[in-house]
């Protein structure tokens, strides 16, 4: 649920609240007007926080580096950020972009009056997802704040508005499976719409890994733990191969990724449970969020796509 982070016209009380919550900064304004409004409302998914923000002036800041990664989206408005000894980046209404994304590095840059959106994302998120090479301890990082390409702004921008849905939904904040999808969700799109130091082909070693037997042994861990908690790096644990290895394996012979091998065994579940439960006594919401599906609108989709029907059609029998 969301609470009110900031709702004033002070420009002393905007900075203080801004630097405590998001990175110590100083704002600046050429604006005269003393009743223009800052506002942001704050909900957290997992460890990510999603800000919703109004800002009533234009102002200027100078931000120190920021412990998160800022994802941000232009609702409208607009927004230039210019990290120390870089050139600056400028997002304009519907398009969405990393501030802070150079780890250490201060940044600057002017925001005009609009309505944004931002999650606050934990930099060791996309460690869980990726690696940068076979045994490093070494985190994966971002290494600029401009998506690759006008269709990865696009893929951002609506990773953070999916993001503000689950936020808005008590029930799905509240189930550690969505919310873990959702951390491990926006960690994959930032990383395949950003400049970063994971690799992306496994290595020699990790093609040998990859056999049908510990496929098999993979396998059943899925099926095994499905109703858990569990990460591409679990099963990468549980069966003694890299994530990278395990990757390919799937890709290979399954022609899929484990995590989306996950999401069929989930919702193979929630069909089994849809099938044997009594309709006056649970809905097809509660039984999408048991199995990690925050998103009724997306489940009924996935659903309809894999078994010819409506969801609400085989829960009523």
């Amino acid at each position: 649920m969301f609470t009110v982070l900031l709702d004033t016209k002070d420009l002393g009380e905007a900075e203080s609240v801004l630097s405590a919550n998001i990175s110590k900064m100083r704002i600046r304004t050429a604006c005269a007007d003393e009743s223009a409004l800052f506002r942001i409302e704050r909900a957290f998914v997992g460890s990510i926080a999603f800000d919703s923000a109004e800002c009533g002036i234009d102002f200027s800041y100078e931000m120190a580096p920021p412990d998160n990664i800022l994802l941000c989206r232009v609702v409208s408005g607009g927004l230039q950020e210019r990290p120390q000894g870089r050139s600056a980046a400028t997002y304009r209404t519907g398009e969405a972009g990393v501030i802070g994304a150079n780890s250490g590095v201060p940044c600057e840059g002017k925001v005009q009056q609009g309505h944004y959106e931002q999650l606050l994302i934990k930099p060791s998120l996309l460690s869980s997802v990726a690696a940068e090479r076979p045994g490093s301890d070494k985190p994966v990082r971002l290494t600029g704040s401009v998506p690759i390409s006008r269709e990865a702004s696009r893929q951002l921008s609506e990773t953070i508005g999916y993001v503000g849905r689950v936020a808005a939904s008590r029930h799905a904040q509240e189930n550690r499976l969505i919310a873990s999808g959702v951390e491990r969700y926006v960690a994959s799109t930032l990383l395949a719409t950003l400049p970063n130091t994971a690799r992306s082909e496994p290595t020699r070693q990790e093609r040998r890994d990859s056999s049908p037997v510990l496929l098999r042994r993979a396998v059943a861990y899925v099926e095994d733990n499905a109703h858990d908690d569990i990460t591409l790096t679990d099963i990468a644990t549980a069966v003694y191969v890299t994530p990278r290895a395990l990757q390919y394996m799937f890709r290979k012979y399954r022609h899929c990724t484990p995590t989306e091998y996950l999401r069929r065994v989930r919702l193979q579940r929630a069909h089994l449970d849809l099938v044997a439960a009594d309709h006056s006594a649970i809905s097809v919401g509660d039984i999408a969020r048991r199995w990690g599906f925050g998103h009724l609108g997306r489940f009924s989709v996935l659903y309809r796509q894999t078994y010819g029907r409506s969801p609400h059609l085989t829960l009523r029998g």
